[in-house]
């Protein structure tokens, strides 16, 4: 029946995807503007239950995937291309990792810049710690490197890499699913599979809607502070319809038209206004501190990758990691996909080293920046942004720039460079979206991107009418739950593919029974048969 109705509809989609994902989005939207006390209610308990008994997984399993991608691209596995054995990368990789970065965390940086920091600064996570001192300073920041640096990118890498590498080396279809083919088998392509990318859209949609609908906060107070305007829910409504607009404009243009020429803009834009900081600001002490922020979050991030907060009995994780975790991951299918499509031709050494360490020496600046910036405001001058993150939090950003020359200017400057950020994420996840529901020998329609594009924008605004930003927390920490799971098989699918890929097996063969038993520890790099043979 739904065969029938995608070809009425001249939908070149899987109808099993297509139509349950977005069934279940609207119906969402549906639900939430209505009944939004029920709506915040209902999420809230799921989500106080979901911590109280797998707040120890997300922090587990996120650290345990970062050892792994660093096993994996120091490991024999190191040298297979995200291709054919001759290719080369499709893009540079200045183009790559701005791309990358302005499709990854660009408006969480601006929207958290300035405001965790502070938040920290002002209410240690660690008991032992006061409140506003050198030593509040120092975990504030070691605190936003670790929610911003490796494990994020590590959540963004993962299925970047697997779904890169099951894609362009083995010719499977550029969907979550896929990733599973040495433990499912031809199943990927029925129901089973259908269920993993319904997970993965469901994610996708509802993580990008989160991210909107926190940038649709930062620019309602952003425009009140430029214009003198109350903040109504009237103002967040028309932005959350401009930037919808504009996504949609973006994503009928395609990827190289569109979304490649607004990253490389907005990380020109961020670049200005982070090297304005760093100039007006105490330059001395920002450049200092960087340095020594590096290797504070190095030298704490073993034990920050495995704390639990077991032995204070407080339920900081709640608000903060349990939660960035949560968010990321719901974006790991978006993120994910986007990266290997751009990504094509590199080593899975490359791409690691790339995916993880770029995007981390660039947050470290970020951080230290703005942090270090704000932080001297308030230890030095009475800026009173602590009280202002209390007070309002996608504020933070705009009270800070009020201290500095030329306010107006890099408030609007900020403003744009948040619109363009969302722009290209909304975008970016209706092109994944559609890839993500499409039939793979099928071209793309751009009227089904757009209708991708214009339900993100009507999540966004359920979300925001549901209850503002608990609400927004409480969905996203209890709906990347399932993915998070999924991410953890991910990386068994990947390593038995990658040692019979490595033994000159197919995934056929593998997926058959039709190899010997692959020990992906012990094989002797002796053993390795010629790449190419029984290669897809």
């Amino acid at each position: 029946m739904l065969e029938r109705l995608a070809d009425r509809l001249g939908l070149n989609a899987i109808p099993q995807i297509f139509f349950v994902s977005a069934g279940l989005a609207i119906g969402f939207v549906a639900c939430a503007i209505p009944f939004s006390a029920q709506f915040a209610g209902f999420f809230g308990a799921l989500t106080e239950a979901t911590v109280a008994y797998f707040g120890w997984f997300y922090i587990l399993s996120v650290s345990g995937l970062l050892g792994f991608l660093i096993w994996v691209a120091l490991s024999r596995y190191g040298q297979i291309r995200l291709s054919a054995d001759h290719e080369t990368p499709e893009y540079g990789t200045l183009t790559w990792f701005c791309m990358l970065f302005a499709a990854g965390v660009g408006t969480i940086l601006m929207f958290w810049g300035v405001a965790e920091p502070m938040s920290h600064f002002a209410n240690p996570p660690l008991q032992s710690v006061d409140a506003g001192s050198a030593e509040a300073a120092k975990l504030a920041i070691t605190i936003s490197l670790y929610h911003f640096g490796l494990h994020t990118w590590t959540i963004f890498t993962l299925p970047a890499l697997a779904i890169g590498y099951f894609t362009y080396r083995q010719g499977l279809p550029m969907r979550v699913s896929s990733v599973f083919y040495t433990v499912l088998g031809e199943r990927i392509h029925g129901p089973l599979g259908w269920i993993i990318d319904i997970i993965a859209v469901l994610g996708t949609l509802f993580g990008v809607a989160v991210s909107i609908g926190l940038g649709t906060l930062q620019l309602s107070s952003g425009l009140s502070y430029l214009l003198q305007i109350p903040v109504t829910t009237s103002l967040k409504m028309t932005i959350v319809a401009l930037i919808t607009i504009i996504a949609t404009l973006s994503v009928a243009l395609g990827l190289d038209r569109g979304i490649k020429r607004l990253s490389q803009l907005n990380i020109g834009m961020a670049l200005i206004i982070l090297a304005f900081i760093w100039l007006a600001g105490p330059t001395l002490f920002i450049t200092a501190g960087t340095v020594q922020n590096l290797g504070e979050y190095l030298q704490n991030l073993t034990w920050l990758s495995f704390w639990t907060e077991t032995y204070q009995g407080t339920h900081w994780q709640r608000h903060w990691t349990v939660f960035y975790w949560a968010w990321t991951i719901s974006w790991a299918p978006f993120v994910g996909i986007f990266i290997a499509r751009i990504s094509r031709g590199r080593t899975i050494r490359q791409f690691v080293g790339g995916a993880l360490g770029v995007p981390l020496l660039f947050t470290v600046v970020w951080f230290s920046v703005f942090g270090l910036a704000a932080i001297d405001l308030e230890m030095n001058h009475g800026a009173g942004l602590a009280q202002q993150v209390r007070d309002d939090v996608p504020l933070a950003l705009f009270s800070f720039l009020s201290n500095y020359p030329f306010s107006s200017l890099t408030a609007l400057l900020s403003v744009l460079i948040i619109v363009i950020f969302l722009t290209t994420s909304a975008d970016s996840a209706a092109l994944v979206v559609d890839l993500l529901s499409r039939r793979a020998d099928r071209v793309s329609q751009m009227r089904q991107r757009i209708f991708w594009t214009l339900l993100l924008g009507a999540m966004a605004a359920a979300l925001l009418l549901g209850g503002g930003l608990p609400a927004l927390q409480n969905v996203i920490t209890t709906l990347g739950f399932p993915f998070c799971v999924l991410l953890v098989f991910m990386a068994v699918s990947l390593t038995r593919a990658l040692h019979a890929d490595y033994l000159g097996y197919s995934l056929a063969d593998l997926a058959a029974g039709r190899t010997p038993h692959l020990d992906p520890m012990g094989a002797d790099p002796g053993d390795r048969i010629d790449s190419d043979r029984n290669r897809h």
